[in-house]
């Protein structure tokens, strides 16, 4: 196998290495049918068994009851910006938004276009450090829905709790931390995610929506953007993502058969633990974006004492294979970001890499 390095990317982002091999050994000829997953017809009886395994891999992983369907779209959680708002909020009518990051401020912008999208709460004017205690949050009477954002990936906050919407149907977009860790789906009446950080490669999204919440289904509305027909058509309203259901399935295996969410939650904590503690105890030369109890166990983000040493040191770090360690172009700074297939090595490797350079430019 070709060397690896240490990926750091923000998504898409690292795989399970044991999913890559698998994927590879099957590239020519899926199970041995001649063809790859790649040419065969997504109405095949081949695919067949992949969709339904994939479906049953998230539902099993996240104890997603049968009054959800699971589907797997396209377009991103970006498109899901809209098409939530689209399917949901009229123009006369309200939605709640919960604001602790760039995605959240995305999100809002794109309800607006539908009806009143009405932040509630933002952390804008503290620069995205942290996260509302759930007591912090007054919802508006009569919400068509309350949205947040699980994880952002760019400022690297988490919310440690699931949402509790008083009665309005909560939206969560859990595009970075999907898979990290269990979650009540029984508080959500619709979760969506990017496939390309934790569940596999991009050009797959993730929704999993309520059928109470699919009957509000305006009439009349554009059929691929419309949630009830694409549930009744299985995700295959047009041709899907083959390849990438395909990829996730695998990754929904690899996850059981290394413990399921609660191992996967144990993993991350520790390795965010290491990382987080080095920057603690750095005397200053690291800063930590985030304020302690919103830390981020996917998206490590932290400052340097000047821009010109954070650029020397994402470019020795990458000299030394331990890539994508650049923050967002919006914000700068270091980004490390240790999705479940991020290996612990990889971060001892870094955290050694971060003592060297504060002794040398300290």
């Amino acid at each position: 196998m070709t060397e690896r390095i240490y990926n750091f990317s923000a998504g898409p982002a690292v795989l399970p290495v044991e999913v890559l091999e698998k994927a590879q050994s099957e590239m020519l000829s899926l199970g041995g049918i001649g063809m790859s997953v790649m040419e065969i017809s997504h109405r095949s009886k081949h695919f067949e068994p992949i969709l339904d395994g994939a479906i049953e891999g998230i539902r099993e992983l996240l104890n997603v009851s049968e009054n959800y369907k699971i589907l797997f779209l396209q377009g991103g959680a970006s498109l899901q910006f809209s098409m939530i708002p689209l399917n949901f909020l009229g123009k006369d009518e309200t939605a709640d938004y919960i604001v602790t990051g760039a995605w959240g401020k995305k999100a809002l912008k794109e309800g607006k276009r539908c009806g009143n999208a009405n932040m509630i709460f933002s952390t804008a004017d503290s620069g995205f450090k942290s996260v509302p205690a759930q007591d912090e949050i007054s919802f508006s009477e009569n919400a068509k829905y309350v949205h947040y954002t699980s994880n952002e990936t760019i400022e690297g906050v988490e919310f440690k709790y699931d949402l509790d919407g008083k009665g309005a149907p909560v939206v969560c977009d859990a595009s970075s931390n999907i898979l990290s860790k269990p979650i009540d789906v029984e508080k959500h009446a619709l979760i969506y995610a990017g496939a390309q950080k934790n569940i596999g490669p991009s050009g797959v999204t993730l929704v999993i929506i309520r059928d109470d919440l699919i009957e509000q289904v305006p009439a009349n509305q554009h059929s691929i953007l419309d949630y009830r027909a694409l549930a009744e058509n299985n995700s295959m309203l047009n041709t899907p993502n083959t390849w990438g259901i395909y990829i996730i399935n695998l990754v929904c295996e690899h996850i059981k058969g290394h413990g399921g969410l609660a191992e996967m939650e144990k993993k991350n904590e520790a390795k965010a633990k290491i990382l987080y503690d080095a920057i603690d105890a750095s005397d200053g030369f690291y800063r930590g974006h985030a304020e302690k109890s919103a830390r981020s166990l996917m998206n490590v983000t932290f400052r340097l004492p000047s821009e010109e040493l954070e650029k020397q040191f994402a470019s020795k770090a990458t000299a030394q294979d331990l890539d994508g360690l650049k923050g967002h172009r919006s914000v700068g700074g270091i980004r490390a970001s240790i999705y479940n297939a991020f290996p612990r090595e990889g971060v001892e490797v870094l955290v050694a890499f971060m003592k060297d350079f504060a002794q040398k430019n300290g």
